[in-house]
């Protein structure tokens, strides 16, 4: 169910597409679903449900949009319509994102022996849950919402998660029956039960293993509490497999992490998209990496952003360096502090050691680009492309124009500007006649009155 306007977010985005660890929070609950094989699935949706099915659309699953919005129940109802008749019907809320996988299997198995199966937990706080009422043998009779509770009702720890699931012909029946008359004017999907117990239909609770794994999203400090968590989860997975994270309550993981061995990632740093790093690799502090695949042995200094970058072996980048899309680094490259590279292959054992551009370049193995050089790639319409060859070095403080290309072995001079073919093997010189002018004295100020 991912219906709800989550008023408390104080946002125009639906809460379901918040992200979590680099998903929006629907998506971890879907992936737990996908993890049982459903025959179909079906996702209710209501206000931004035209940006919930952008975001979501997939073959596998059909929407259906509850409006206007009349509770859980009516909910659930109109998702039947979309499920098949026969088998089984499992009932999820879309802002519930850690909730695994088995446990969803646990409920799906209760329900499949002709029961009504809920998932609750135990809360340390229960205030403003739905609560658990059992009889005197123990079987579930009720489920009381916060505000309807009597004193002895509030005592209850046990409440109930919002999963439920029963056979799906019976489940119709009962969604079927539910009435609005309450304060809301709303079907309850929670009434299910009293109807259940009304029909003689057993009702089985399944107690969650964890209490925050039944954890929802209302506002962002629960989405912040959470974020902490799954954050904290899979830095203990890659803890186990010997990645050395320097500390898992400052690392953050919003897509998918590959490491070799020997691995170190140090504080503040941000992984997003599909990252994956070779043996030995080193991250230093407050790094982000985005979409990119680092070779063995490379060190990758604090303070360093790359993006859609592949990087080769034994590399060394940063501080301060800026690696943007479409850029390739062959093994044994340095990219220094304040260096960008953007759309641009560099050669085994190239380097730009400190406050370069390299843009739209093709340069060769074993060139040296010295500070403060840049390729000057765009005219104001197009990008051109710069060439460098084999063993070429770039003084200081120097231009090149695109479209050009220096020769393999070429030297420019420092300060120059190259705007034509550098010959291979040959020093290039743009520079303005140096002079001295003799008995020349610096102004100054003139007295004040």
């Amino acid at each position: 169910m991912a219906a709800g306007q989550g008023k408390r977010m104080h946002s125009a985005l639906p809460k379901v597409l918040h992200p979590l660890a680099g998903r929006p929070l629907v998506a971890h609950v879907l992936a737990s679903a996908r993890a049982l094989s459903p025959r179909a699935l079906a996702v209710v949706v209501g206000h931004g449900g035209e940006a919930v099915v952008h975001a979501l659309a997939a073959p596998d699953l059909t929407f259906v949009t509850q409006d206007p919005p009349r509770g859980t129940g009516d909910a659930v109802r109109m998702a039947l319509v979309a499920l098949p008749g026969d088998g089984i019907t499992v009932v999820v809320n879309g802002d519930c994102p850690l909730i695994p996988a088995a446990t969803l299997a646990a409920v799906a198995d209760i329900a499949a022996a002709g029961r009504l199966a809920l998932l609750t937990a135990r809360a340390s706080d229960p205030a403003g849950l739905g609560r658990i009422v059992r009889d005197a043998t123990g079987a579930v009779r009720a489920i009381v919402e916060d505000k309807d509770a009597t004193p002895a009702q509030a005592g209850i720890d046990e409440i109930y998660t919002g999963v439920l699931a029963a056979p799906t012909g019976m489940l119709r029946a009962w969604v079927a029956a539910l009435r609005n008359d309450n304060a809301q004017g709303e079907f309850y999907l929670t009434g299910v039960v009293a109807l259940a117990v009304a029909a003689g239909a057993p009702v089985t609770a399944h107690l969650a293993a964890r209490e925050e794994d039944i954890h929802g999203v209302n506002d962002r400090a629960e989405l912040a509490a959470i974020e902490r968590i799954v954050q904290r989860r899979q830095a203990r997975t890659l803890l186990a497999a010997g990645t050395w994270i320097a500390d898992p309550d400052r690392f953050d993981l919003r897509g998918t992490l590959a490491c070799g061995r020997d691995v170190r990632i140090d504080i503040g740093c941000v992984l997003e998209g599909e990252v994956a790093l070779g043996n030995d690799v080193s991250v230093g502090a407050h790094c982000v990496l985005k979409n990119v695949t680092v070779g063995a042995g490379t060190i990758i200094a604090p303070f360093s952003h790359l993006e859609a970058a592949t990087i080769g072996a034994n590399c060394r980048i940063g501080p301060y360096a800026r690696l943007r899309p479409d850029t390739a680094l062959a093994d044994d490259v340095h990219i220094g502090n304040f260096v960008e590279v953007k759309a641009s292959t560099l050669g085994r054992g190239a380097k730009a050691n400190h406050l370069a551009y390299i843009g739209d370049s093709v340069v060769g193995s074993g060139v040296n680009v010295g500070a403060g050089t840049i390729t000057a790639n765009y005219d104001g319409a197009n990008k051109h492309r710069t060439v460098i060859g084999d063993g070429a070095h770039i003084g200081s403080n120097s231009v090149l124009v695109a479209p050009v290309t220096v020769g393999k072995g070429a030297t420019i001079g420092a300060g120059s500007v190259i705007s034509r073919e550098a010959p291979p093997d040959t020093l290039t010189v743009t520079r303005a006649k140096q002079i001295s002018v003799p008995g020349w004295k610096r102004p100054v100020k003139k007295p004040g009155p």
